[in-house]
């Protein structure tokens, strides 16, 4: 049962940078099986795909919306998944969410809200112009 707490998020100026974390609640020892990601969602919206990490040891990708200013990584001995932002644009403002997907030894990532199985309850970025 894997529970995710997303933390970080604030009001910060555009050009600024923060780092958000999402953490187990519940500290488990098959954390490097999941896959993982980064989603943000504006009142009304879809939730939009922003990163996303494979396993322990996989890759990771990005939208383009965010590639060469965000960056995904992970601390599985931690329980942790964190996205740093850099560079924000007001156009990032959103709530994030991180979400969790248990796929074992397989080699899989997602880019999409409904592959993902468990989600957290989403820290607010607000950027300011």
């Amino acid at each position: 049962q894997l529970q995710l707490v997303e933390t970080g998020g604030g009001f910060v100026k555009a050009g600024g940078s923060l780092e958000l974390s999402c953490t187990a609640s519940r500290r488990t020892l098959t954390f490097n099986l999941y896959a993982m990601g980064w989603f943000r969602q504006a009142p009304g919206k879809e939730r939009e795909f922003v990163a996303a990490i494979r396993r322990s040891g996989g890759s990771t990708q990005y939208a383009t919306s965010v590639q060469g200013r965000f960056t995904i990584s992970r601390d599985d001995a931690k329980n942790a998944l964190y996205l740093q932002m850099n560079r924000l644009k007001p156009e990032d403002t959103a709530v994030y969410y991180c979400g969790a997907r248990f796929v074992g030894e397989s080699d899989s990532y997602f880019t999409t809200s409904d592959e993902y199985r468990t989600w957290g309850q989403g820290t607010q970025v607000t950027v300011s112009s």
